[in-house]
């Protein structure tokens, strides 16, 4: 069992930044991930990352505005969140992934979920 913890959701101005963090109870996954999920849409992956190789994945909507990174203990993942748009409004969800993950963003290949942080974005 695998609990993750988030913080770190909030409200900002379109431009702004944030920063989210999830802390995970134990350090045997494949990998991390943030996904989000919008009102009325799917869940969709955001940003992945190894443990320990830290080397990332992003959705193409995200690329060059977010970075995902961990500490060094591999217990923690943090999604440093810049030039936010009002689109990237949602809850975003951390994950972890104790199996195989054959594709870095899709939500069938994590086993475990964190219960949520809100990020709005204002225009």
């Amino acid at each position: 069992q695998v609990q993750l913890v988030e913080s770190g959701g909030g409200s900002v101005q379109a431009g702004g930044s944030l920063r989210l963090s999830c802390a995970a109870s134990r350090v045997d996954y494949n990998r991390l991930a943030w996904f989000r999920q919008a009102p009325g849409k799917e869940r969709e992956g955001v940003a992945s990352i190894v443990p320990f190789t830290a080397i990332p994945y992003y959705h193409a909507s995200v690329k060059g505005r977010f970075t995902i990174s961990t500490d060094t203990s591999q217990t923690t993942v943090y999604l440093q969140m810049n030039s936010l748009k009002p689109e990237d409004t949602a809850m975003y969800y951390c994950a972890a992934a104790i199996g195989r993950v054959r594709s870095p963003l899709r939500t069938s290949d994590y086993d475990y979920w964190g219960q949520g942080t809100q990020v709005t974005v204002s225009s």
